[in-house]
């Protein structure tokens, strides 16, 4: 078995028709955790007892004919920036390590489980998810499978390592500056960033970084995140963007679809620079569009200047809100330096400052509607700039060079809060794979999905299988 070449929806039903038990299926992720995880650092915590235990009741269940949720069986892990009950969650933060384990469940760990899904562990993530990479002082780097000297991205590249390894074939993710996006590119996943309030955040403590971040299930391929989103999207009280009502099944409805009609492709959205192996291969993606159909509108200039100033003006101050009661503690100096830098920031900034960056949410969604949607529903550009760093180094590059900007291309969506993707749509010469964005109107999450799958059936031949570790 690999879960890697085994769809979510397969493993499911075949546990449901008794030819899977779902201790076998935890038993195998064990298995390749227990192999792997020592050259990956992808989890942080994992209890094979209970979650071999959890699988037991499952398979108690399903014998007795017993109603079991469409999901069950499947192991998943949980990134450790939210709760799973019995696992602590540090935060990859040496502040909290030490923290008693959690009572209960997220919202979105909780909805997962009573689909029958199986916690196996928490997985890796930058402190309090606050860069692009994945590392921290307490668990270490997370490696990317594709080439271990490089990191899978972040935050939520514990994750990413995780699926593409194929230790497990689902975990969550969160997305706060393209932390689904950023390591689905990099590890050659297809990663979806749901509309704000799709998958609710809720609960008794406010979101970490407020109307900036989103929660979705991380998995080989769109059409398994569609499965897993049906099963855990819907109204929550507690979280006030949360969407009201239900939506007609999404998974069923990419069975079977066809190129978009009609697209907007930016290949530098403000005129960005772009790594060249990067530029490449999107626009190979784009002609295959083109080919299959798609009407390519090009539209160079989406915004009239770079907006990720905005996004940050607002992260580091959810960051000081979060962090910076430590300051003058004898955890402040436990907190990466990165990180109290951005603390800083975030509290030197004052309330006009805030409400202009507050005012952006608006002023480049209203842009994109009367600008960009106009010409076609769909926005589609380079996932990331650059090429990702090593294991290590502080900042990924574009055409050699180190900069920032090589992730210039995620955090803008965030301030937006439109559904947004990223699908694998080649390999660059440096080994590793590019990603293409793409981003939908305002609530289109199912368009965004649908171009995805379509996406995925058109480039499959221009991504290799992902590879073995060992």
């Amino acid at each position: 078995m690999d879960f890697r070449d085994v769809s979510v929806a397969d493993l499911a039903t075949r546990v449901h028709a008794k030819e899977l038990s779902a201790r076998e299926l935890v038993g195998h992720a064990l298995d390749r955790i227990d192999a792997l995880d020592r050259h990956l650092g992808a989890f942080t915590a994992v209890d094979g007892d209970r979650a071999l235990a959890d699988a037991a009741r499952i398979d108690e269940w399903i014998a007795a004919g017993e109603q079991v949720g469409a999901l069950a069986g499947i192991p998943i892990g949980v990134k450790d920036l939210e709760h799973a009950a019995g696992f602590v969650t540090t935060y990859g933060s040496a502040v909290h390590a030490g923290d008693a384990p959690a009572e209960i469940d997220s919202v979105l760990v909780s909805r997962l489980r009573a689909a029958g899904c199986i916690v196996v562990g928490k997985t890796n993530t930058p402190e309090h998810g606050f860069k692009g990479v994945t590392d921290n002082p307490v668990f270490g780097p997370s490696r990317n499978p594709w080439d271990r000297e490089r990191t899978p991205g972040g935050s939520s590249g514990g994750s990413a390592s995780a699926i593409a390894a194929g230790m497990i074939p689902l975990a969550t993710g969160s997305d706060g500056g393209g932390s689904i996006r950023i390591p689905a590119s990099i590890c050659g996943l297809s990663g979806f960033k749901p509309s704000q309030g799709r998958v609710p955040a809720g609960g008794p403590t406010p979101p970490g970084a407020g109307v900036l971040s989103t929660k979705g299930p991380m998995t080989r391929g769109v059409r398994d995140a569609a499965l897993v989103l049906d099963a855990c999207v819907g109204p929550e009280p507690t979280d006030l963007a949360s969407f009201p009502g239900l939506h007609d099944p999404w998974a069923p409805q990419l069975d079977d679809v066809g190129a978009p009609e009609r697209i907007v492709y930016s290949p530098t959205m403000w005129g960005a620079a772009v790594d060249h192996d990067v530029a490449a291969a999107v626009e190979t993606a784009v002609e295959r569009l083109a080919a299959a159909g798609t009407e390519v509108v090009v539209v160079d200039q989406v915004f009239e200047a770079d907006p990720t100033l905005a996004w940050f003006r607002l992260w580091c101050a959810y960051r000081a809100r979060s962090q910076g009661h430590l300051r003058d503690t004898p955890s402040w100096e436990l907190i990466d330096p990165d990180l109290r830098s951005m603390i800083d920031y975030g509290e030197q900034l004052g309330a006009v400052e805030m409400v202009e960056a507050l005012d952006a949410c608006h002023l480049l969604n209203h842009r994109l509607e009367t600008e960009v949607f106009s010409h076609a529903p769909l926005l589609v550009c380079p996932t990331i700039a650059g090429r990702p760093p090593a294991v290590g180094a502080a900042q990924g590059t574009v055409d050699g060079e180190d900069t920032p900007g090589w992730v210039a291309f995620t955090p803008w969506v965030n301030l937006t809060r439109n559904p947004a993707g990223s699908v694998a749509c080649g390999v660059a010469p440096d080994g590793l794979p590019v990603g293409l964005q793409v981003i939908g109107r305002q609530r289109e999450d199912l368009s965004v999905l649908a171009a995805m799958a379509a996406a995925e059936d058109l480039f499959a031949d221009l991504v290799p299988p992902l590879p073995e570790v060992l």
